[in-house]
This record gives C-alpha cells, structure tokens and sequence, in this order.
C-alpha cells in the first residue's frame, strides 16, 4: 500500500472516529528520541524516516512538520504522497499550534493517542485553542488500530552494569535523588524517560535499536522504589539484584493501576515534558503536582570520575578504527567497487571489533556529494551512492561500549573539490577547533559558546540549521540533555549551564542542498580551570582524535592561531593514534597530521 492509500484509509478512520484532526508525533510511551519499529506509526503512515517530525491529517489534507535538519530529506521522502512539509522554524511558516488555531472550527475535534503525546505539549495545544469550541480526544489509537501487521513491543533482557564501571552505586544516585526530591518539598517521583531509569538502577536494556534502555517507569517515595518492567525482561540477575537494594519489581503494564490506585500526602515531582498526557491526566485528579526536570537528568550529564576515565579509554579505542577506516577509504576509493553502504559497512566491521563493543549508538550515516547536505542521510543496501575519487564523503557513525558511548564526524576528500568547497571545509574545522579550545567562566550556557563554533561559517553568509552540539550519555543515548550548544533555543527550553565533568559533542557544518555537507565532530568534556577574584573559569577537553583532512583545508583563508590550533591537534592525534596503527597506516598518518604553514596572505593580516 503506498502513502496516499494509507493516508486515505487514515482519513477515513478519523472520519469513523468523528475526529476532524488527528496528530501523530515521533514518540513513544516514554518521549524517547529514537523509537522501535512499534512505535513508528509517523513514518509507516507518512513515509518520512527522519528521528523528528510531526504528521498531522485532517479530514482532507495532510501535513508534516520537521527541523532543519531533515528539510532536504523530508522534501525527497514526501515526493509525490501529497503531504505538505511544513519547515519548522522558517520564515512564515506556521508551528502545528498556529495551523490548528487558524484552520480548525468551532464544535471540531482534534485527537491524538494520550500515550505518546507529552503532558507539557497537550497543555500547548489547549491553550493555543482555548478561545475555540474544540474538543480534545486523546484517549484513542486510531493509526495506531489501522496499521496491519504492526511490529510486537521488544523485551530484551535486562542487564545489571557492575559499580567499577558506574563509578557509584544504586544507593548513592537514590539517596542523591531523594535529596532533590526533599529540597522540592516532594513525598514521590515519577520517571517516564527510560535513560534516567537506566542510570538510576545501573541497567541497560536493548528495547530501542542503538539506544541500550528497557521499556519501564520508575515511582520512587522517600522510603519505597518502583520499578515497572515488562516481565520477559525480568531474569534472576535483575530479581535478585532488586532484592538485594530494595527495589519492587513491578509489571510494565500495571503502570496506569498503580498511579490510580495510591495514596498521595505530598506533592509528585514529575517532568510534564517528558511524561504523557495519560498518566498526567490519571494524576492530576488525585494529587498536587509539581513540574520540574527530572534530577536524574543533571546528575546523569555529570559524568563521575570512573566514567570519564572509562570515557577516555574507549573514545581512544574509537578514534583509532575512524583513522583506520579513513586510511582505509582513501587507499581503495577508485580501485575496488565501493558504495555509501559498503564504505559504512566497513566502519561499523572496524567498531564491532574493538574490545567492549556492545552495538553502534545511531545507524552509521555514510553520505556522498550531495547526499552528505541531508544531515540525517542513511544509505541503504539497495538505495546508495557509488563512491568514485572525486567529490567527498561525509562519515557519522558512533559505538555504544561496556565504558562509554561515542559520536565522531568526519567529511574525507576523495578527490578534486573546487575552492568554495575548500573554504566551507576549512570554516567548519576552524569553528570546531576554536570551540574546542574555549576558555569561559562558569554560568555560561550553550547559548554563550556557539558563535565560537558557528561564527567562522557566519562569515561566509552561511548557517547550519542544527545546535553545534548536545549532550553524550554513558553506555546510554548518543543525544543527552540537558546541556546543548546552540545560538536559538525553542520555546519554553531551559537553558543548562555548562557543568564540569559534561560531555558534549562539537560538531558545526555546511549543507549545500544538491552539492555537499561537510561536518566535523569531536566530542569534548567541560573541565574546571583557574579560580580567581573573577570567577571559576572553564576549559574544555578533547576526547576525540582523529584527522582533519588536510586536502579539504584551505590555509590562505586561516588565521595564524587557528593554523597553530590545527597543528597542535594534529600532533595530538599523531601521538595518541600511531602506536595503535601497522607500519604503512602510521607513515600515512603522519603525512596526513603534517604541520601546516602561513602564507602570504596570512601574513600580511597579521601586519
């Protein structure tokens, strides 16, 4: 059945329903970022494959909104289904909230599954239609009951991690959350995002592909801990590991029961951007609630000294089979039958070999020419791009291991590109390297910081329409909040003052819809430096040392310094890197980390 067939029976369903409109967001049960098959109603009714987008079908139209980073794809996808995309923050262009209030109708009805759309959103909606008669409908699956042969819910086993790769124990983060929980004035907790579950019982799961979490939710009292899993995932390991701190094992889908059933005397702690509209409309009837981000949100992005030494080791690792592959790419490019998908293939083959290696942390993104503009492209075994020694290839790819979770980027010359190219290849290595080698005081957020990266691409009349750079979880998700780097912040998004011991990805681009994307992505830890009368200041770390392809650098457009910064990460790489590689790949190496020298021109704009 092809997309105007399902968006048709669609419509005839919410027709049947009596719905005028209906809402389909990328979510899951628990607003999870990357979703299991189950959970990809928006993609099998649409079309549209991308990590974030929102379909929204009346009873004659259809429409999906996206960011930035999905517009070229989004565009391509959507070809020929009849569904209006809706660029999210662009120019005229209407948010879902603006469009329903200037096309829905007295007396209509907008529905959406409660379970999927977040308590904080649903409030958004209401208010943006409050001066409507409109009716809200939330309490119905609709494309949910319509989509045959829907995937099964996953249960995967639940794995208990040991504490010398935590760094602390089950009853040190409790007793941490319980503290948060006492200073809010709050008697129970409830935790909906499934990293936070993971990180706060020490557990990893495999329920969503790259992401190592368990389906489950979380109630934690002053005195009590509940934790709701699906009972295939409970083994003897976890029963007994539950026994031996306390905690109630409980039925994943006894949640709703439980919430409806207790007995509230204090107020709830709970984040209504992240937990759903059905279990905040089952607890707001019963008790006071106070919003607020999860706790285990902030102290999860402070990684503790095991973690960050663990962080080191494996980023090491990681680094050193990215400069394996990039040697191997430029070796073979033109001499054996190569493609987007085989090349990543052969990156993820490089991973799977390091020791530790637990599964990639994102589906590798391996993207050729013009394929590499679409931030998000991923080849496919029958849908790809053959690689010839021309042109570059953009690589993003990333590990989940038993000591840490990775993401790298790198753009790799296979060939001749013409001196534009050249100067958008050489903004993004100099703003990446500027940011890197940040010095800020304390209390400074994202929002300070991403001009250093961002500002050298500004000043060729270009932006990238992404943050520079987002959170890395432990042995957990690849995208971690709360702390970002970004010069723009959504609506009603708290801004997270950059912490000592936060991971953080660095990551600015090009994207030249229908010509190239280039991006290059190092991964660095905020650490303390110098306190004086002026205040705790800050410095950044790098965990990631791989190339920078010197081929795509263009060093008359260079500042002196950041030739130096350049140099200097090289000789880092250099030496990191070349005990790891054979006798040919550490010649290679050092052809490709050589210092680079000032020209003229950048002479004379030092006089």
């Amino acid at each position: 059945m092809n997309i105007k067939a399902r968006i048709k029976r669609l419509q005839d369903g919410i027709k049947k329903a009596h719905i005028d409109y209906y809402l389909i967001p990328t979510s899951d049960y628990h607003n999870s970022e990357y979703v299991c098959d189950y959970f990809k109603v928006r993609e099998y009714f649409s079309g549209f494959t991308g990590s974030n987008g929102t379909l929204l079908v009346s009873r004659n139209d259809a429409g999906l909104w996206t960011d930035g980073r999905y517009f070229v794809q989004a565009e391509k996808e959507l070809e020929g289904s009849g569904i209006q995309l809706f660029r999210m923050q662009e120019k005229d262009v209407p948010s879902i909230k603006e469009y329903l209030e200037q096309n829905m109708k007295d007396g209509e009805v907008l529905g959406f599954d409660g379970r999927v759309v977040t308590a904080a959103y649903a409030k958004e909606l209401e208010k943006a239609l409050q001066d409507k008669d409109v009716e809200f409908r939330y309490d119905i699956d609709v494309a949910g009951k319509l989509w045959k042969k829907r995937p099964p819910v996953p249960a995967s086993g639940i794995r208990v991690l040991p504490e010398d790769v935590c760094g602390q124990s089950v009853e040190d983060k409790l007793a941490m959350l319980r503290l948060q929980m006492h200073n809010n004035s709050c008697g129970a907790h409830l935790i909906t995002s499934l990293d936070d579950i993971m990180w706060l019982f020490n557990i990893r799961g495999n329920d969503i592909e790259c992401n190592p979490v368990a389906f489950s939710y979380a109630f934690i009292t002053m005195t009590e801990c509940h934790l709701f899993v699906q009972n295939y995932a409970v083994s003897l390991e976890l029963s007994r590991y539950a026994e031996k701190h306390g905690i109630e094992i409980r039925d994943y889908n006894e949640i709703e029961n439980f919430l409806e059933t207790s007995v509230y005397e204090k107020r709830i702690l709970l984040n209504e951007k992240i937990v759903n509209c059905r279990l905040y409309g089952i607890l707001k009837n019963k008790a006071k609630i106070y919003n607020l981000p999860n706790p285990s949100e902030k102290l999860k992005a402070i990684k503790n000294p095991t973690e960050l030494a663990n962080m080191e080791k494996v980023y090491l690792k990681d680094s050193v089979a990215v400069t394996k592959f990039i040697y191997w790419l430029k070796k073979n490019v033109g001499k054996i039958p190569l493609n987007e998908y085989t090349a990543s293939m052969h990156m993820d083959e490089l991973r799977e070999q390091i020791d530790g290696f637990l599964d990639l942390s994102f589906p590798t993104i391996g993207a050729y020419k013009e394929n590499a503009a679409m931030m998000h492209y991923c080849a496919t075994e029958t849908d790809n791009k053959e690689l010839q020694p021309e042109g570059m290839f953009l690589v993003d790819s990333g590990g989940q291991y038993m000591g840490g979770t990775t993401d790298v980027t790198r753009t790799i010359v296979l060939g001749n590109i013409d001196d534009e190219v050249k100067r958008h290849f050489t903004a993004v290595a100099v703003g990446m390297l500027r940011l890197s080698d940040a010095r800020f005081l304390y209390g400074c957020t994202g929002r300070n910081l991403d001009i250093l990266a961002r500002g050298p691409v500004w000043e060729l009349g270009i932006d990238y329409k992404c943050g520079t750079g987002h959170g890395i979880g432990y042995i957990l998700n690849v995208h971690e909040g709360p702390q970002n780097i970004r010069w723009k912040f959504a609506e009603n998004t708290n801004e997270a003052v950059i912490e000592a011991g936060m991971v953080i990805s660095n990551e600015p681009g090009v994207y030249k819809a229908g010509s190239h994307g280039i991006r290059t992505e190092n991964v660095i830890v905020a650490k303390n430096g110098e306190k004086n009368d002026d205040g705790q200041f800050m410095y950044f770390d790098t965990l990631t040392y791989v190339p920078i392809d010197l081929e795509g650098i263009d060093v008359s457009v260079m500042q002196p310094v950041d030739i130096e910064r350049l140099n200097a990460y090289h000789r880092k790489v250099y030496y990191k890197i070349s005990p790891y590689l054979n006798a040919e790949e550490r010649e290679w190496l050092k052809e490709n980390t050589r210092p680079v020298s000032a020209t003229v021109n950048n002479i004379q704009s030092m006089i």
